[in-house]
Formats: structure tokens, C-alpha cells, sequence
């Protein structure tokens, strides 16, 4: 089953994206043993693209948007459980549920999901992140109550035996190895982002810590599965073309009945301040050296506060510096027009993760040149941002990145899939139909001097951590 990347760092770097990644016992009652409940609110539609937000009595939410254009349509469920929720001891668990999702109910056998959703002419995928689970589906429209059936299906009922488990547990390990343990500079990500944060659940790998996926027990994902799977702590979202009444009274069909459960109170495990500089070199066998420049940032909460000002600015900032081709840093350090005429980097980014239900950082990274030491690359990074803040930014480079993310925002509406992941990144934050919107709209207010102002306070060295990937020659046979 294919798998989306788990990436160590959100990006909004080329264009601002749509704002984006197991259970044996079967819930009492059953999907099918009771009649579909009542719908508890039906809101009016909030937005101008018709998206529609309805809450069923068992606590689950549905957002729908109508997308006549094409005649398909986009299911998803989104978990509000993810990484972050996880304990030490258990890292990875919340993915390895969401490969547990695909091993059966009472009524289908392991993979008979995914036979049905292509018979149906359908595709599927899967993803968890560090704040939410979600699996979705493509399908013809009018095939769009089967899916619903069959994920409304294993998500109440879902079950596997404990061979099961182990069997899928060792493919699990293999995509650590592959994806982590074989490439040095994710080994390093890995390494630098249980730095960052020494509180905060973001520390801890989304794939899990391989002793912990070692140590994983059929039972310590059953209880994760009761724990957070449950209707008031999901949403079903949908896009396409469909008519919104049809598709509620397929929900109160299917997902209505799911009995409701409350989940366990989530305790805040806030950051403490950092009190200065951290910095790691780490050493393995590579082909280049990598830097990367690590700052806490605030994230934005979809308000007018004050931080969340500052953190539409930062995302401003990194478009600047590396939201197109001949941005700041690739023009400075990749093709060598500032630093006096030398070429500094092979390769050079800027990143900014702007929402999450935790803390966001901003990142900048350099692939050093054939004769440029990690320290001089990791200089010339912050003299970019150094020269912003002391010079600012032309209305000229301003205009440009807005007017990329106008036309991202326009390209999206061409993708149903997009569409049904920005709605349900929204949900999953806490925030509203309208939040595109809105955050279109504050992006385009944010000013030249806001730039500025967030470049001369954010990136003190006191807020700093620095990673080295130091190349090593590999051990002799």
C-alpha cells in the first residue's frame, strides 16, 4: 500500500500548499445494530465555496463540498489522533494503526478493503502525521455510499489477530529502515528533531523509535485504538460531485450509528523556554555534509493575536527566501551573486510549518560547495535573514509570492483530493470552513515591515539549534 512521505519539517516554500499523516475488538452495539441517529446541528453554509459542516449525535463531524466539475468524488476520515498523542515507549503506534486499519472486520478479510475500493474503480491511501490520522478514497460518485459503508465498516469494527499484528508489524520496520536508518540525513533529521524539543510529543519520530516498534505488543495498539477512535474524535470529510443532503443521510446511515465514546483528556506538555544555543554534529558515512539552523516560532492559531500575526509574517519570510526559483538564498548562495562572488551551497531552503496542534519551528538548511565548511554555509544562511532584517524586503518580492499563492489557490480548487485534505487540516487544528479564506487574505495583508520586524526577533542564536551531518569514511571490510 503506498504511503505518503513523512517529512521531519512542514514546508511552504515553492507556493503556499492545501494546509496539510488496527483494532481486534469490535465496538458493543456494532455499526449496523442500531437505527441511524439524528443529525444534532445543520449549520448554513459558512464559506462562498458551498462547504457544508453538519455534527451528528453521536458527536461525529461531516464537511461537504460539492465539486460539480467532474463526476467523482473524494471520501476521507480523518482521526484527530496522531504522533503527538502518543507516550514514550510506544512511539510509532499511531501509525502502525493506521496499517492495522487495513487488516479486516468481522466481514472482510485482511486486504479485502482495498480489493473492493479498485473493484469499485477507486483508489485509497493512507496517512498519519504528528497531529492526525486519515485514510481516504477516490471514486466514481455514484459509488461514493459503498466507500462510506465499508470505512464506516472498519472503523468501528475493525480486528485482526495477534499473527496478523506481527506479520505487519516487520513490514513496519523494513519503512523505518528504508525510509530512516538507510539515509543519513534522515537519520540526522531524526537526531536534530529530538533536540528541538526536550517536552514537547513532537520530539519523538513518527514511525516510532525502532526499540519501541521492537517492543510493540498486539495490545498496546488495541488500546490505543479504544482510546482515540472514537466518532466524536473524527470527521468524515467529502468532495466532489455530490449533493450535501444526500451525503448526510448516508452518514446518519453509517456513521451515525457508531456508538459514542468520550477520549481521554489531553495534557498539555508545553516546551519550556530555550535558554541558548544547542548544536549537534552528526557523523556518518555520507556523500556531503548537510547544515541545518533550527528556531522556535509561534504558530498561527487562525486568530489576530499578536503571535499569529508574526507567524503569517514568518511564513512571508521563507517565501522570500526560497518560495521560487531565484529566490534569495538560491540566488546568494546557490548561483553566487552575493558572499562576495562565491558559491556557498550545492542546495539551500527555507521552511516554515505556520500550523499544527503543537509548536512550529522555522528551518534553514545548506548542502555546503566542494570547499565550504559547515560553518561558512551556516553563516551565509543567517546573513540572509540578517540582511532582511536590517534592510527589509522590496514591495517587488512581496507582490510576487502573493500573487503565486493567489494562483496556488486557484490551481488547487482543480484537484477534489486537495480540496477534502485542506478541510479536514482545518478541522483537525480546530479551525473553520472559511479558514482558507481567511488566511488568503491575512497573507496578502502582511506588510513589508511585518518581514522585517519578524526577522530581527525571531533568529537569535538563543533560540537556535544547529545540526551538522559530518560525512565519514566507511569502515573497513
Amino acid at each position: 500500500m503506498k504511503r505518503f512521505p513523512r517529512l521531519h519539517f512542514a514546508r511552504l516554500g515553492a507556493s503556499l500548499p492545501p494546509l496539510v499523516l488496527a483494532f481486534a475488538l469490535t465496538l458493543p452495539g456494532g455499526l449496523h445494530a442500531q437505527a441511524s441517529a439524528p443529525v444534532a446541528a445543520s449549520p448554513a453554509p459558512k464559506t462562498s465555496s458551498a462547504a457544508r459542516s453538519f455534527t451528528l449525535a453521536n458527536g461525529m463531524t461531516l464537511i461537504v463540498r460539492p465539486d460539480r466539475r467532474a463526476p467523482t468524488a473524494v471520501h476521507m476520515l480523518w482521526v484527530r489522533v496522531g504522533s503527538m498523542d502518543e507516550v514514550d515507549g510506544t512511539s510509532g503506534v499511531a501509525h502502525v494503526l493506521e496499517h492495522m486499519m487495513f487488516k479486516g472486520t468481522p466481514d472482510l478479510a485482511p486486504g479485502e478493503f482495498s480489493r473492493r475500493v479498485a473493484a469499485l474503480g477507486g483508489r485509497e491511501n493512507a496517512f498519519t502525521s504528528r497531529d492526525a490520522t486519515a485514510f481516504h478514497q477516490q471514486v466514481p460518485a455514484e459509488r461514493l455510499e459503498d466507500v462510506m459503508k465499508l470505512e464506516a465498516d472498519r472503523f468501528a469494527r475493525n480486528q485482526w489477530d495477534d499473527e496478523e499484528f506481527r506479520r505487519e508489524i516487520e513490514v513496519i520496520k523494513e519503512e523505518r529502515r528504508q525510509r530512516t536508518e538507510e539515509s543519513p540525513r534522515s537519520r540526522m533529521f531524526e537526531a536534530l528533531n529530538a533536540m528541538v524539543y526536550q517536552a514537547s510529543p513532537y520530539r519523538r519520530p513518527i514511525i516510532g523509535w525502532m526499540s519501541d516498534l521492537d517492543a510493540m505488543t498486539p495490545d498496546d495498539a488495541r488500546t490505543f485504538y479504544r482510546q482515540w477512535y472514537s466518532p466524536s474524535n473524527a470527521a468524515v470529510v467529502v468532495a466532489g460531485d455530490v449533493d450535501a443532503d444526500q451525503v448526510l443521510a448516508w452518514a446518519q446511515k453509517h456513521y451515525g450509528s457508531i456508538p459514542a465514546r468520550a477520549v481521554p483528556a489531553r495534557k498539555p506538555r508545553e516546551e519550556p523556554p530555550q535558554m541558548g544555543p544547542r548544536r549537534m554534529e552528526y557523523r556518518a558515512v555520507a556523500d556531503q555534509a548537510l547544515v541545518a539552523l533550527v528556531y522556535k516560532a509561534p504558530r498561527w492559531q487562525g486568530d489576530d493575536t499578536p503571535a499569529s500575526q508574526d507567524a503569517l509574517a514568518l511564513t512571508v519570510l521563507s517565501a522570500v527566501l526560497d518560495g521560487y526559483s531565484g529566490a534569495r538564498l538560491d540566488r546568494a548562495l546557490v548561483q553566487g551573486s552575493g558572499h562576495g562572488g562565491k558559491r556557498i551551497a550545492d542546495g539551500a531552503s527555507a521552511s516554515f510549518g505556520l500550523m499544527g496542534r503543537g509548536p512550529q519551528e522555522f528551518v534553514l538548511s545548506a548542502v555546503p560547495a566542494r570547499g565550504i565548511s559547515a560553518e561558512m554555509a551556516a553563516a551565509a544562511l543567517k546573513a540572509e535573514v540578517t540582511r532582511i532584517a536590517r534592510e527589509g524586503v522590496s514591495e517587488a518580492e512581496l507582490r510576487r509570492v502573493k500573487t503565486q499563492w493567489t494562483a496556488s489557490e486557484v490551481y488547487k480548487l482543480d484537484s477534489v483530493v486537495s480540496q477534502a485534505r485542506e478541510l479536514g487540516s482545518y478541522w483537525i487544528n480546530g479551525m473553520g470552513l472559511d479558514t482558507g479564506d481567511r488566511l488568503m487574505a491575512r497573507l496578502r495583508d502582511v506588510s513589508a515591515a511585518q518581514v522585517q520586524s519578524v526577522a530581527q526577533r525571531y533568529f537569535s542564536d538563543e533560540q537556535l539549534t544547529t545540526a551538522v551531518l559530518v560525512p565519514t569514511q566507511p569502515a573497513a571490510k
